[in-house]
């Protein structure tokens, strides 16, 4: 099987896990529910459920734990995108080339799904105690999961990125970086460090993972900075050139578009050549490390 046909398969595979996730009775909260449906459901790359898989195969076959992390990672992802959109913060009517969750179910729903989805993250991340021996793990686990989600991690590039545009302040190099690392490149770091921790990685190689984590999230950004220049709707699924018809101050704005390229060079080349040092070598995962930093769309 070649990588592009693994990818889609293991896309499907995550599609199958988060459907089951999600197939919960709900009660009277069931319209809330179907929001949040809509919300997880609605496409995606799948790429840190997959990149936690991956990360768990560096070091063993995959483990039990792991598909209550892979379906939690995804509905943490979902959640932030939810409340991105909203008017309240980028003001997106289009993802994935549909319409978002607020412009179908109302900034009221929207909100509550957002919220919906973090919480049943975590409710099933917690369903991984049910199939261990080894509650210490996923309690490791959990712990890095809800740090990287939480303040000191994207929700706190988040607030900084918001409050910046607020202020209407012109961003320094550490500034955006923090933002970058943070609000995109947490939930990865977490992604490859939980697949190692459920494999019974070291601590140095988990470390190790959350640095190669940090490299490859800084660099998709400063691409998705680039694709918000030279992509088109029809491959984004979503508008183009908001961030110039906004003011908002981007790694291409800030040092151009010839700069942006290359720094992804260099941070991609490094986060690669970390996953080549490790003694079990993951070729599918490099392959996707190098798709997601080149990527089109």
């Amino acid at each position: 099987m070649n990588f592009h046909d693994e990818l889609e398969q293991k896309v499907s595979d995550v599609n199958e896990l988060l459907t089951k996730a999600l197939s919960v009775d709900t009660g009277y909260a069931e319209y809330l529910m179907d929001a949040m449906r809509y919300s997880v459901m609605g496409g995606g790359k799948r790429i840190r459920p997959i990149l936690m898989l991956e990360s768990c195969k560096l070091f063993k076959d995959p483990v039990p734990e792991l598909p209550y992390f892979m379906a939690a990672i995804e509905l943490i992802h979902s959640y932030s995108l939810v409340h991105d959109d909203m008017p309240c913060i980028d003001n997106d009517e289009y993802r994935r080339g549909r319409k978002t969750t607020h412009a179908v179910y109302g900034e009221t729903t929207a909100l509550l799904a957002g919220d919906g989805l973090l919480n049943f993250a975590f409710e099933t991340a917690t369903r991984a105690f049910n199939v261990t021996d080894d509650a210490a793990k996923v309690g490791k686990a959990i712990t890095i999961l809800a740090k990287m989600a939480g303040i000191f991690g994207m929700i706190g590039g988040q607030a900084a990125d918001v409050q910046s545009e607020k202020d209407g302040e012109r961003l320094t190099e550490d500034k955006l970086l923090f933002i970058h690392e943070n609000k995109t490149a947490a939930l990865i770091e977490s992604s490859l460090m939980i697949g190692a921790v459920l494999a019974g990685a070291s601590d140095d190689d988990v470390k190790k993972l959350m640095e190669i984590g940090s490299g490859i999230g800084i660099a998709f950004q400063i691409r998705d900075d680039i694709l918000d220049v030279e992509g088109s709707f029809e491959e984004l699924g979503k508008d183009i050139g908001s961030d110039a018809e906004n003011g908002k101050v981007t790694y291409v704005t800030l040092y151009g578009l010839e700069k942006a390229k290359a720094d992804v060079a260099a941070y991609s080349d490094e986060a690669l050549n970390g996953l080549k040092s490790f003694q079990r070598r993951n070729e599918f995962l490099e392959t996707l490390v190098e798709s997601l930093i080149n990527r089109n769309k």
